[in-house]
């Protein structure tokens, strides 16, 4: 039994990691490259939620202003979701370039904001924007032209990471979100994504569905997108500049955030994880989503399974080497960070655990009834 559990374990692993992303890739190489797409100019509305942001704000309706699309089929829409700061005064002064304020008060969260917000947008496709989020140049561009498929109902952007201070934890979020993006490429080229990134996305207006307060905005509206017939793609040379957290502790307070509200949102969307229903869809959401967020799980029992086989075979011996090798580079890591010491030999193994620890934090949260609709903004 305590072999079954260990090859098990580290079968569904090694699946959930390289299998999935293998298995998606081969289906993309067989259905071929999409076809070319056309340039579209559609009216859109960037939405952009800010709680306290004055040292943000500028600069980021400053770039959305400064992007290459036709002014006139333009709008900006911020959100101030109950700023005490000089949010608000700072967004009036571009007014006169046709930036709209918005207050909502009392604060609700960004959710709440982003129904705020498409209540009042007038533009045919509905674009997200953080509010300390920069697009490149020609962004907007390339997440339209998708939209002149009708098929496709949303669409979203590759986040590049900033981490100027060279961080441990910027370089492990640099990595996973490379790794991230060649899956969405595949996913993209097989059908529709899972996941999308937060912070450079577009909807169909006539798509968006209200959403609760603690629903989770990027993986809630593109499942609800796949639930209607539409799809969801990446556009790699649509890009985002967001500066990395800086510190291990933020960074896992943003990941348990994200995985509560990700377990949360899987638990009220599971009908989607009906093969006979959604196909191809229900086998990508369990593989990319429900196995990546059980991961820690596999970890776990593969350790435990692995312990309880010492001396039973070189196999199991170099295996067990092999997971405490990792685990004590997992562990230098987080000594290193937390001594300020930048090092990018334990970065990826530090960063790995710190996720798959916050997934087992959340799925507690989850266990306990706790939900969440608000956060500060780059304190996780």
């Amino acid at each position: 039994m305590t072999e079954f559990l260990f090859w098990l374990s580290a079968g569904v692993l090694v699946y959930t990691y390289a299998g999935y992303p293998l298995l998606i890739a081969a289906l993309a190489w067989m259905r071929g490259p999409e076809t070319g797409k056309a340039e579209w100019f559609p009216s859109i509305s960037i939405i952009i939620p800010a709680y306290d942001e004055e040292a943000q704000i500028a600069g980021t309706v400053a770039n959305k202003l400064m992007l290459d699309y036709p002014k006139e089929k333009m709008e900006i829409i911020v959100v101030s979701d109950g700023s005490t700061d000089e949010t608000d005064r700072i967004v009036e002064k571009f007014s006169s370039q046709g930036v709209r304020l918005i207050r909502q008060d009392p604060r609700q969260g960004k959710t709440c904001a982003l129904n705020k917000g498409i209540a009042a947008a007038t533009g045919g496709i509905v674009v997200f924007a953080d509010a300390n989020s920069l697009y490149g140049r020609d962004a907007l561009r390339y997440l339209m032209s998708h939209f002149a498929d009708a098929n496709v109902g949303y669409v979203t952007g590759r986040m590049a990471y900033v981490h100027p201070d060279g961080s441990g934890i910027g370089h492990g979020c640099s990595t996973y979100m490379y790794y991230e993006d060649i899956i969405r490429k595949a996913e993209t080229s097989a059908g529709s994504l899972v996941g999308v990134n937060g912070g450079i996305d577009a909807i169909r207006k006539s798509l968006y569905v209200l959403m609760q307060a603690d629903d989770q905005p990027d993986f809630v509206l593109p499942l609800r997108v796949i639930e209607r017939g539409y799809r969801v793609v990446f556009e790699p040379r649509a890009i985002l500049h967001e500066n990395a957290l800086e510190r291990p502790g933020d960074e896992y307070k943003m990941r348990v955030r994200v995985a509560l509200r990700a377990l949360n949102t899987i638990r009220q969307m599971k009908h989607l994880l009906n093969p006979f229903r959604y196909g191809i869809f229900a086998w990508q959401l369990f593989s990319h989503k429900v196995l990546r967020y059980a991961a820690f799980l596999l970890l776990l029992a593969s350790l435990a399974a692995n312990v309880s086989l010492l001396g039973q075979g070189m196999v199991y011996d170099l295996s067990l080497a092999a997971q405490g090798s990792f685990y004590v580079c997992a562990a230098c890591g987080w000594f290193f960070e937390s001594k300020g010491r930048k090092t990018r030999l334990t970065s990826i193994p530090f960063y790995f655990c710190l996720g798959n620890v916050a997934c087992a934090h959340a799925f507690v949260k989850m266990l306990l009834g706790e939900r969440q609709a608000i956060w500060t903004p780059r304190l996780g």
